[in-house]
């Protein structure tokens, strides 16, 4: 079992003997020589166990120890030091460490030590996945209904080997039907990660992907390893692919070929068993034609493509996925069905889910009416007719408004009263909690007579 470990030890002999021990096991070794450095490597590296001195030239290594805890509830902490005593090694158990050692440790002792508390942490962060896994079928529950496409997921999850190219507008779940299929597929058991291409700076995605040695650029003081490495065996989710520096763009053609890459600034090739999903909401084959795409990525990686329509054109599946989308203990009236399925939704099943959220936080506890979903007036049916009776017949008198009022501009009035009431008359969280702005909120309690 490869182990990644981080030692935090102001001592250099200890450091590079300790080091030196490690790497001869195999294992994936971080050096550090203050807190403060072994806490910036811990958030980047994520090892599976920390080794930490108690004396460290930037203060107490208890409070290291409580700080790595903080960051990371899974990792094991084990505790380095020349001075054990029982109150030491009692409020370093409280504070989290897995056990204390005293030096100067037995090597072979410490190994034992490092791999009982690595397998507990794989443990740990397997029965995590699995509630990662449980929580993606929870959220796509009611989307199978679709032509064909239980049978292209089951394909994809069978071919557990073939690049999966995702292709829909923002929200519609794209990032879920990946995860699903990594969770059908043989590599279920191996982690799922996922990078959104357009997030972050060219430079820094390529070693995000590929990892980079020390010294491959400014800052560069430690080795990392990239997305691939810590992916291997399983599936990586490249989201937003169309913006992929052309710089990566060989480099990944290369992994999907041959499963070989170099880390950023090194020269050892390296292999990656990792399974390829690209998603995107902007056609790949207009970018290929412009030339900011490479034809020969863009065909391997669409050997399997699975579209997902946008909710407006498939709204007989609006009901279901609302259903399996409401928080536990929610549930709809019977006249949000109407609301719910006349709305375009541009933000697709992002969207749904956001504001069934909201909509169940205010009905607290009640069942949820278009009143709590509050969308925009001009989705709903009939909505300019309404809209046009509302002008014509309302107007405001002691501030209220008076007869001819629509149903719509009353589920109007509740809804923005609801949002003020939620946030103890804060305007602007009752905008946000609205999704509409400030301004518009402004002038809609002006309108309506409220306070």
């Amino acid at each position: 079992m490869v182990i990644s470990v981080l030692l935090v030890d102001d001592d250099e002999t200890v450091r590079d003997t300790l080091g030196d021990f490690f790497r001869s096991l195999d294992w994936v070794v971080h050096l550090a020589a203050t807190g403060t450095e072994g806490r910036r490597l811990a958030a980047e590296h994520s090892p599976d166990v920390a080794l930490v001195d108690l004396r460290l030239p930037d203060g107490d290594g208890l409070r290291l120890v409580e700080a790595l805890r903080a960051d990371d509830a899974e990792m094991a902490i084990l505790v380095l030091t020349g001075h054990a005593d029982v109150a030491t090694a009692v409020r370093a158990m409280r504070l989290g460490a897995a056990d204390l050692l005293e030096k100067p440790v037995d090597l072979e002792l410490l190994r034992a030590a490092v791999e009982q508390a690595a397998e507990r942490v794989r443990e740990r962060r397997e029965l995590v996945h699995l509630r990662g896994r449980q929580a993606a079928r929870d959220d796509v529950a009611g989307v199978w209904t679709l032509p064909g496409f239980e049978r292209l997921v089951e394909l994809a999850a069978r071919n557990a080997d073939v690049p999966v190219l995702l292709l829909g507008e923002s929200g519609t779940g794209k990032t879920v039907v990946a995860r699903q299929i990594h969770d059908r597929s043989p590599r279920a058991a191996a982690p799922f990660v996922a990078v959104n291409c357009a997030s972050l700076a060219p430079a820094l995605l390529e070693s995000e992907l590929f990892g980079h040695e020390r010294g491959a650029f400014t800052d560069a003081r430690a080795a990392k390893r990239g997305l691939l490495e810590i992916a291997d065996g399983g599936t990586l989710l490249l989201d937003e692919i169309a913006d992929l520096a052309p710089a990566a763009q060989p480099k990944l053609l290369t992994v999907i070929e041959d499963g070989v890459f170099r880390r950023v600034g090194g020269t050892t090739t390296r292999r990656a068993d990792v399974r390829i999903v690209a998603a995107t909401n902007t056609p790949l084959r207009g970018a290929v034609e412009e030339g900011r795409f490479r034809s020969d990525l863009f065909y391997r990686l669409q050997v399997l493509s699975i579209e997902l329509p946008p909710l407006r054109e498939r709204r007989d599946e609006i009901l279901p996925l609302a259903k399996a989308l409401l928080p536990r203990g929610a549930r709809l009236a019977p006249s949000a069905h109407d609301a719910l399925v006349a709305y375009d939704w541009p933000g697709n099943v992002r969207e749904l889910k956001n504001i069934l959220w909201r909509a169940a936080i205010l009905a607290d506890g009640e069942p949820i009416t278009p009143v709590h979903l509050a969308l925009p007036l001009a989705s709903l049916p009939g909505s300019s007719r309404l809209a046009a009776a509302r002008n014509a017949a309302t107007t405001p008198i002691r501030g209220r408004v008076v007869a001819g009022v629509t149903p719509l501009v009353e589920a109007e009035r509740r809804a923005i009263s609801d949002a003020l009431r939620a946030t103890g008359g804060n305007k602007r969280r009752a905008a946000a909690l609205l999704g509409i702005a400030r301004s518009t909120l402004l002038d809609k309690v002006r309108r309506l007579g409220l306070t």
